[in-house]
């Protein structure tokens, strides 16, 4: 071999490796390049992301907050209307516990007025008054007259008043036909007065509980406006 083809072998393997070697530095560069964009762009989707997140986050603990503010108002006026039944009822419980108890009252004359009621408001003539035991033997016969003789004056006024003829008999013709008795055994109540006519078709419970029962829908509305529980309005609007 001359010396000048080896010398050309030389020169080509240099052109050869010079050139492997630019191939070498490019995709190098390339590589360190799109490594750099690949993280670039990660960086980049991780700082996007963690700011939707932050962003979520945010309008959920707003979201939140705002619920929580809506049922304060809600749990406060729940909170408000338990207290106020439960001051209501103690109420009722007291008002209860003195009425059985007989205070503050004239019981002989409410029982009279109690009966006397109810016998107007009923159709006949002939009625039985149940009483509780202890009653029974405080009142007696001499009460269930005096309650005949109340609403014998109740009939005869309210027959004046309405221009009937039969008022001009006066009490006594009204009380002749009224019959008003006892039961013969002492009903289950505390305190007040059961009545029905003798034929059982009608019966007016005026038992102290049950006509506290029937009142005391309109008499808490009352309770609380006049205590101001509640205000006018709420009460009406109640009713």
């Amino acid at each position: 071999m001359t010396a000048a083809h080896s010398d050309s072998h030389e020169v080509l393997r240099e052109e050869i490796l010079a050139e492997a070697r630019r191939q070498g530095d490019r995709a190098l560069r390339h590589g360190r390049d799109d490594a750099e964009e690949t993280v670039a762009k990660a960086r980049a989707a991780a700082a996007k992301e963690h700011q939707d997140l932050l962003q979520a986050a945010k309008a959920e603990a707003v979201h939140r907050r705002e619920l929580a503010l809506a049922t304060v108002p809600v749990e406060a006026g729940r909170r408000r209307a338990a207290r106020i039944e439960e001051i209501l009822q103690s109420i009722r419980e007291e008002a209860r516990r003195r009425l059985l108890a007989r205070v503050g009252f004239d019981y002989r004359e409410v029982l009279t007025a109690l009966a006397a009621e109810a016998i107007g408001r009923m159709d006949g003539h002939r009625f039985v008054l149940e009483l509780a035991s202890a009653d029974r033997q405080a009142f007696g016969d001499a009460w269930v007259q005096e309650v005949g003789r109340r609403v014998a004056a109740m009939r005869a006024t309210s027959a004046k008043a309405a221009g009937l003829m039969a008022a001009v008999a006066g009490p006594e013709s009204e009380r002749a036909s009224l019959e008003v008795r006892l039961a013969a055994e002492p009903a289950d109540i505390q305190g007040g007065v059961r009545i029905r006519d003798v034929e059982g078709r009608q019966v007016w419970d005026n038992s102290l509980d049950a006509r506290l029962e029937r009142l005391w829908s309109a008499m808490r509305r009352q309770i609380a406006v006049e205590t101001s529980l509640v205000g006018s309005g709420k009460a009406s609007e109640e009713s």
